[in-house]
């Protein structure tokens, strides 16, 4: 197959392809019909225990050497060894199914005869797919269409990154303008994709569009991915294939099967060799009692098969009877249900474990986050004054007198003024700074359209890939400024009053692992203001904000309370400072050589001297029963 190269990939014209692709077929097998003998009886016999009863009963051939029938040590070592192959072929067996029930999974494929259907494994590069709500992703494709009217969809990424949390996708902005699907044949368009790597949170790409006039050229990120096997989880997407088989993102992360070997078998082998070193010994001494007379060096070997009993090959079979049996239980225990034993050689490690690593989200907690405190310097409101918040956010859109300058003001109402518009300003923040769509479902249908044109309450619902940010927009909703609309390029929220506020989403930053934070440029409709919303971790906050000597002390007691904490902040851009960084910002996304590095250095251009309006902390629960469960693993030696 040559090298990982960069490919350009024309839609829906596989026959256009530069170079030849791997086929789009999952292996997860050790073995093939020609090593399988081979390999197994390698695996065996690498380990001193089986060598040994292999030379014992190879010696008997020997006639000076025969101690016996040859049955009385070749039908011991033959059980042993057709036991170990009937496991490992049932294993193979088991994993070929598995491999062929998803290599043989149906998907729809767009072509010039219309809608065609296509296993998993007769997929090419350059295919348009459709994948189906609920549906295994097949292969590494570019995101083009979706049904969703939010022109979005969420991904399930568990299989993949072992992450609960659903991830956002974006289609290509041309291609999802397109009235129909069938449309993607007929424009004339590529897309060029860096060379195949292991990086699952990073994409390099470009999209190209020949025909138009002037031709359209759109960068491509992680955001535009659908990425093999996860899972679809809302709406019916289109993509174009990029990468198949070995190339794919998920078989990179994949180390290849092999034989995996308990901690008590390695015992058991290391033990053999020290009676063996017994025997040895044994055998010189009795040798050395006849005074080394006649054939000694004979007379040695002969006296180790007479001992040759003190290692008992039966050992052997009641090991791996055991594995097998210990296995069986585990698969039918009915208090795990689901499991699925992988390997049978390995299952009495789990009785071997002292040591416990976890990550905390999602495994030690419910991943279901709660509101619990606002901060904002001078005040702070916890559960017990959310009414409080409330009433200054109402105050907000029912006063007019909020939009006079603090001059004008009454001066009896001055601080509660400037207390209740730094109030609204940070609610109003949190209500924009996130990726949250909100969907209208009605007795289990999704996007019902008269519920959201009419913003109907008790049929929304809040998708997004953070349950953080469900819960500051759920908090937002509780004080009176709730989302309820949601596109790729604009944003509806409802005030206390029932107006509806439209912004135009501008540009989008999205949260990542190296940058700890998320932005959003958007435009108030109404006013035309620009404003630049950013929220993050305060290590990384702290440098981008204005100088305060409250972040770090308050941000360390609201940590010290459990809670996790984000800071808010906003910056006011002007039209013609926006229209720079623009340009700026998507000459440096179609860069194909260091995109990632030239992206965020235009984007920390505007990360400098931001105004810090709040600090939100929002608690995940832990689940049930975690500090006994805890305290049982420390009592069992286990060290978590």
């Amino acid at each position: 197959m040559g090298d990982f190269r960069p490919r350009t990939v024309w839609l829906g014209h596989p026959e256009k392809r530069e170079q030849r692709y791997p086929r789009n077929v999952i292996n997860n097998q050790k073995y093939n019909f020609f090593t399988f003998l081979p390999a197994v009886l390698f695996n065996q016999f690498k380990y001193f225990f089986n060598l040994y009863f292999l030379l014992l009963a190879c010696s008997q051939f020997i006639n000076e050497l025969r101690l016996g029938p040859l049955y009385t040590y070749w039908v011991p070592l033959g059980l042993v060894l057709a036991i170990t192959i009937i496991r490992e072929a049932v294993e193979e067996i088991r994993c070929y199914l598995r491999d062929k029930e998803v290599n043989s999974q149906i998907y729809s494929k767009l072509s010039t005869r219309g809608t065609v259907k296509v296993k998993s494994s007769g997929i090419q590069v350059g295919d348009l797919i459709i994948v189906e709500k609920n549906q295994r992703v097949p292969a590494d494709m570019i995101f083009l269409r979706t049904s969703e009217r939010n022109g979005s969809c969420f991904l399930r990424t568990d299989q993949l990154d072992g992450e609960t949390d659903w991830k956002l996708r974006l289609p290509v902005a041309c291609t999802q303008r397109l009235p129909t699907a069938a449309d993607l044949l007929q424009i004339r368009s590529y897309v060029y994709a860096e060379e195949p790597n292991i990086d699952i949170h990073n994409f390099v790409g470009t999209f190209t569009r020949e025909d138009g006039d002037p031709p359209v050229n759109e960068s491509l990120s992680i955001e535009n991915t659908l990425w093999a096997s996860t899972v679809v989880a809302s709406g019916t997407v289109v993509g174009v294939v990029i990468y198949t088989g070995r190339e794919l993102r998920s078989v990179m992360n994949t180390s290849n099967p092999r034989h995996k070997v308990g901690l008590f078998d390695l015992e058991v082998n290391c033990l053999t060799k020290i009676l063996f070193g017994a025997l040895v010994v044994v055998s010189l001494v009795m040798v050395a009692l006849q005074h080394f007379t006649g054939r000694w060096y004979l007379q040695i070997i002969r006296f180790l098969l007479l001992f040759s009993n003190i290692v008992p090959i039966s050992l052997r079979v009641n090991l791996d009877m055991g594995k097998m049996v210990f296995s069986w239980m585990i698969k039918k225990d009915s208090k795990i249900p689901g499991t699925v034993v992988r390997a049978s050689t390995i299952p009495e490690q789990l009785g071997r474990i002292s040591y416990l690593l976890t990550d905390k989200t999602g495994t030690l907690t419910l991943n279901e986050m709660v509101f619990r405190r606002l901060h904002l310097g001078t005040v702070a409101y916890g559960m017990d004054s959310m009414d409080e918040v409330q009433s200054h956010v109402f105050s907000a859109y029912t006063q007019p007198s909020h939009d006079l300058p603090a001059s004008r003001a009454p001066a009896a109402t001055k601080v509660r003024k400037t207390i209740s518009s730094r109030v609204h300003e940070a609610v109003k923040a949190i209500a924009l700074v996130h990726n949250v769509t909100p969907v209208y479902e009605a007795n289990g249908v999704t996007d019902q359209a008269e519920a959201e044109q009419h913003y109907e309450d008790t049929c929304r619902v809040y998708q997004a890939s953070s349950p953080d940010e469900v819960s500051l927009v759920q908090w937002t909703e509780s004080v009176g400024l709730t989302l309820v609309g949601r596109d790729h390029s604009s944003m509806q929220l409802r005030t206390p009053t029932g107006q509806i506020l439209n912004f135009t989403i501008l540009q989008i930053f999205p949260f990542t692992y190296e940058s700890k934070r998320m932005g959003i440029i958007v435009r108030d409709e109404s006013t035309g203001e620009i404003t630049f919303y950013m929220k993050g971790a305060d290590v990384v906050m702290a440098g981008i904000v204005q100088y305060n000597d409250w972040l770090e002390e308050e941000c360390g007691n609201m940590a010290r309370e459990g809670l996790r904490v984000l800071v808010v902040s906003k910056k006011s851009l002007t039209e013609e400072q926006y229209q720079d960084f623009e340009a700026r910002y998507v000459q440096a996304k179609l860069s194909v050589h260091d995109r990632s590095l030239k992206v965020a250095t235009v984007i920390e251009s505007l990360e400098m001297e931001m105004e810090l309006l709040c600090l939100t902390g929002v608690e995940d629960q832990l689940q049930t029963d975690v500090r006994p469960t805890l305290e049982i693993l420390r009592n069992a030696g286990i060290r978590s």
